[in-house]
């Protein structure tokens, strides 16, 4: 099987979703790698949006194109994807669970429609030899509960999830199905090679000012001080959206990559961890919570937050290990301090705050 490293060094690559959170990251990196890039994203009219990638293609002149592509119409990537030998699908909405009103439509669709059609781009491009795509570690669990039962209750690629569904946890059902649906059709042929990226919660600066990624809504309402009087014993796995596209260009250009890897840190991060890191740099910070909740009023008042009584259960106060030894071994990935990336993540957050008040009072 051919590798992209087997390939001409100046063909380009594709990112799907080049202007999102993880996709803008990707696209920077691989055009500091000095490789030509075509990125699709929803619409090149919005500026706010495709604003980054157009101060990319200033940076590197020629190296960068854009296309508009859409998840839901088939062949809609064949153009953006001729002559280019690795594909990296990342396009995929993250919505938290309070901001999905139709699991099917909203996440499930885009996310399994999407994966086929991009793969059906795939398998009528002839010169993509590997296919990246981007998971997530909740096509390995469902639940945090689900990890207990699994073999000395640590987290590894060897398992799928096979508790979610369009009802309970949509987001990390689409993104099973979607998962599973590509490497059926990886596994029917052999000219082009499957390696899945199973990423934690990815956090760090962002790029982007609109970017729609739960993993940032997440934070936000940390940030703005949802949780100020007591931070609920809810616990992450997570991963530095720069460590994460480093993962997937490793996973393009290792010519033994293959099969899935987890993504993300060992230990996982509770909020009141984040908010105790954050205050150590910011310690006038009203807004970060200073204690951990007890169980019991999150149990009592988890409800009026939207939290049903099941996924409290199945995730208050639970941790687990996490082994990434994949990642670090194959794919020589290694993992900034959580502390670190929550720190990018939290100033990054307070600059773009700063030029949003300035654009509304026109300065």
């Amino acid at each position: 099987m051919a590798d992209i490293n087997d390939t001409q060094s100046d063909a380009p690559v594709l990112v799907t979703g080049g202007s999102g959170f993880v996709g803008s990251h990707l696209v920077l990196r691989l055009l500091e790698r000095g490789r030509p890039v075509r990125a699709t994203v929803r619409s090149t009219a919005d500026a706010v949006k495709v604003e980054p990638l157009v101060e990319m293609q200033a940076r590197f002149p020629g190296q960068l194109d854009l296309f508009e592509a859409d998840l839901l119409v088939d062949g809609a990537f064949d153009e953006a994807m001729k002559g280019c030998e690795a594909v990296f699908h990342v396009a995929s909405p993250f919505l938290m669970p309070e901001k999905i009103k139709d699991g099917r439509r909203d996440v499930v669709e885009p996310a399994l429609l999407g994966t086929r059609n991009v793969v059906g781009s795939v398998e009528r491009t002839p010169g993509v030899r590997r296919f990246v795509f981007t998971s997530t570690v909740g096509a390995v669990f469902g639940d945090y509960s689900d990890v207990l039962e699994m073999e000395g209750q640590v987290l590894r690629e060897s398992y799928f999830n096979t508790t979610s569904t369009v009802e309970n946890n949509p987001y990390h059902y689409a993104k099973t199905v979607a998962e599973q649906a590509a490497w059926e059709t990886a596994r029917a042929q052999e000219r082009w090679r499957m390696v899945a990226v199973n990423a934690g919660l990815v956090l760090g600066p962002s790029l982007t000012p609109a970017s729609q990624s739960g993993s940032l809504f997440l934070l936000d309402e940390l940030f703005k001080g949802y949780f100020f009087y007591g931070a609920p014993d809810f616990s992450f796995t997570t991963v530095d959206v720069r460590d994460l596209a480093d993962a997937h260009i490793a996973a393009a250009e290792t010519p033994d990559a293959q099969g899935r890897y987890i993504v993300a840190a060992e230990r996982m991060t509770s909020f009141h961890e984040m908010a105790r890191a954050l205050r150590g740099r910011y310690p006038r910070d009203l807004r970060l919570p200073r204690t951990r909740l007890p169980h019991w009023p999150v149990r009592v008042l988890g409800p009026a937050f939207g939290l049903t009584q099941d996924y409290i259960r199945k995730h208050l106060g639970i941790r687990f290990e996490v082994d990434n030894s994949r990642s670090v071994r194959e794919l020589g990935i290694t993992y900034r301090p959580v502390e670190e990336t929550l720190l990018d993540h939290y100033a990054a957050w307070r600059a773009q705050r700063q030029r949003h008040r300035q654009r509304r009072s026109g300065r």
